[in-house]
């Protein structure tokens, strides 16, 4: 059965969703400096649905992961808001699982990003076999998450929801698994492309966060202090409230 937009069981978990593995892959591993770590964090995953209000599904990583109950708490009167199960990770493992994070419910907005996975380095293409050689194979290279990326906007697309992307954050040199700082503003342009075709809403959290790094982001990692997320949350909850309100004035 699928329930309507609205209409959605009283008590669900934001966490609800099975992921799908490469065969022979290593299973996920957490990075250094993640919120996926602190067990407060992740017993917030439950959510306590108000069938009268819009549902919002945010896709993205453990950045999103840290910024998510800020979010959830801005609009708590104003939005059901739920994260994908765990980490979207990259464009390979979103393709993967997108069905899944999408089924059941008729979400009225989606806030979505991929890039901070695609852009590592892994011991071979396409998993989550994390790697601190620069030699080794990027999770996807530029052209591979430029077409995953395409795909998984076109499925979007074929839902009833407002879109948001939300640009991929920065990062220093020396962050583990390998990444190269510059990486962060490449794959961006190449997702803001396919934005600007399609004419969906950018969420620019790189710009937002890039002149501030030594206060919001933590140490040689691709993880943010509670400041840095929290600065984020306001900033998503804020986007998504302003297009929440929009799509109400047209209906």
């Amino acid at each position: 059965m699928r329930y309507s937009g609205w209409f959605f069981p009283l008590l669900v978990s934001a966490a609800f969703f099975t992921p799908s593995f490469h065969a022979g892959e290593k299973k996920y591993v957490r990075e250094e400096g993640s919120v996926e770590f602190q067990k407060k964090e992740r017993a917030k995953a439950k959510v306590t649905i108000n069938p009268e209000l819009p549902s919002v599904l945010i896709i993205g990583d453990s950045i999103s992961i840290g910024y998510t109950p800020i979010v959830r708490a801005e609009l708590a009167s104003r939005a059901n808001v739920l994260h994908n199960r765990g980490n979207a990770q990259g464009t390979t493992f979103g393709l993967a699982n997108l069905e899944d994070w999408l089924s059941e419910v008729e979400w009225a907005l989606i806030h979505f990003n991929f890039g901070l996975h695609d852009l590592k380095r892994v011991t071979e293409a396409g998993t989550s076999n994390n790697s601190n050689d620069p030699n080794d194979p990027y999770q996807a290279d530029l052209a591979t998450y430029t077409a995953n990326l395409q795909k998984i906007v076109a499925r979007l697309e074929e839902t009833s929801a407002k879109l948001i992307f939300a640009t991929t954050t920065p990062f220093p040199a020396g962050v583990k698994p390998f990444r190269l700082p510059e990486d962060a503003s490449n794959y961006n342009k190449a997702a803001l492309k396919i934005m600007k075709a399609k004419g969906i809403e950018v969420n620019d959290l790189y710009a937002l966060v890039v002149d501030d790094l030594e206060t919001l982001q933590k140490p040689v990692n691709v993880h943010f202090h509670k400041e840095g997320s929290e600065l984020m949350g306001e900033e998503v909850a804020s986007k998504i409230e302003a297009a929440l309100k929009q799509q109400k004035g047209k209906n």
